[in-house]
């Protein structure tokens, strides 16, 4: 492993544009770079949770000069901050697959439009030194057949398959070079920002890196109504006010659970580690978890949780978990936090934080539902 301190220490002085950076993701990025000695912008449209979670629960100061309410498909305010910026992180986007399967137009214009919004102004810069774009593991999708299937089940259905999935068989391990299948809409425009991303910086020269993001949870993850993304939060959330925890399709779906920490940790070194210049790089554990374990592991900080079997919802993939040889190899890291430590962390912060647990899902509770 490559000794952390020199590998960021280039970043003391250093100007970083954080687009999203008033996310789960973003804002733990954005502090962890003030840690470093950088200064990072951040750039948000602050409207993804109401006021009050994002002083409450993120610790949000809308009165920081370094954090910029604005959309970043809005071209002068962006191409004004890349000007003024050394690196930058795009990890702004419509990021629940729920939402952006309801939604695909607003999907489009918020990681489509503004993400070309980004490469236009990093493109007509001249002080960038590289660019992190913030991809997904969504870009996978379920895999090719032969992940899942064995020769006999040649011909059997999705529905069918999910009675296996992690059943006797080892899921699908995706790696860098696999061929890109998403199966969402939010899935698409990740992958199409992918190919822009290459097409725009690597005519130009201008140093890039993609970081696909394997599944993120930690707190302060909120969850959001009408999503099925965030599983750990969801569960914990639901557990919490002593409703059931929702198994989609059984929950035998598969997930590489990744910490918010480690997740800021791999954004950072893949913004300098010299490797990754142009390159692709998975954050992920490495190690496959089912639904139904997530759901376990919650379950152990309550008593008397139920679980109840639920249909999937359009998008949701198999999954999968990440190949990281490639990730240690150009980061010279690997996350550190287990699941099972992860949970544990969620649930008891979010004992800490009633106001993390919104209002209806609490009228949920009460109702019985």
């Amino acid at each position: 492993m490559q000794d952390r301190h020199a590998l960021l220490a280039g970043l003391g002085g250093r100007t970083v544009l954080v687009t999203g950076g008033a996310g789960l993701i973003g804002h733990r990025i954005v502090a962890r770079l003030r840690v470093l000695g950088a200064r990072p912008v951040a750039l948000c449209k602050l409207d993804a949770y109401p006021e009050h979670i994002y002083q409450n629960v993120f610790g949000l100061d809308p009165h920081d000069p370094d954090v910029v309410a604005g959309d970043v498909q809005n071209a002068g305010l962006v191409r004004q901050l890349v000007q003024r910026s050394d690196y930058v992180i795009h990890a702004a986007a419509l990021a629940d697959v729920a939402a952006c399967t309801r939604l695909p137009m607003a999907a489009i214009h918020n990681n489509i439009t503004g993400t070309q919004t980004v490469l236009d102004a990093v493109a007509a810069a001249e002080g960038v030194q590289r660019l992190v774009f913030v991809s997904s593991a969504s870009v996978y999708g379920n895999g090719g057949p032969e992940d899942w299937a064995s020769p006999d089940d040649e011909h059997r259905t999705t529905r069918e398959l999910l009675q296996t999935v992690f059943d006797g068989r080892t899921p699908p391990q995706f790696h860098e070079r696999r061929e890109l299948r998403p199966m969402s809409v939010y899935g698409n425009t990740k992958a199409f920002g992918e190919r822009q991303t290459e097409l725009v910086l690597g005519a130009i020269g201008t140093p890039y890196t993609i970081v696909r993001y394997f599944s993120v949870y930690g707190e302060p993850q909120v969850v959001k109504p009408h999503s099925h993304s965030w599983v750990v939060a969801w569960f914990s959330a639901r557990a919490e006010v002593g409703l059931p925890l929702h198994l989609n399709g059984g929950g035998r779906q598969v997930r590489d659970l990744v910490h918010v920490n480690d997740i800021a940790e791999g954004t950072i070194r893949a913004l300098v580690a010299p490797p990754t210049d142009s390159a692709t790089v998975n954050i992920g554990t490495g190690t496959p978890t089912s639904i139904r374990q997530v759901a376990t592991l919650v379950a152990r900080h309550h008593d008397k949780t139920k679980f109840l079997d639920t249909p999937m919802p359009p998008g949701d993939p198999l999954g999968g978990y990440a190949s990281t040889r490639h990730m240690e190899e150009v980061l010279g890291w690997k996350p550190g936090i287990t699941i099972a430590e992860g949970v544990a962390r969620y649930v008891a912060w979010l004992r800490r934080t009633p106001a993390a647990i919104p209002d209806w899902l609490r009228e949920q509770s009460r109702a019985g539902t």
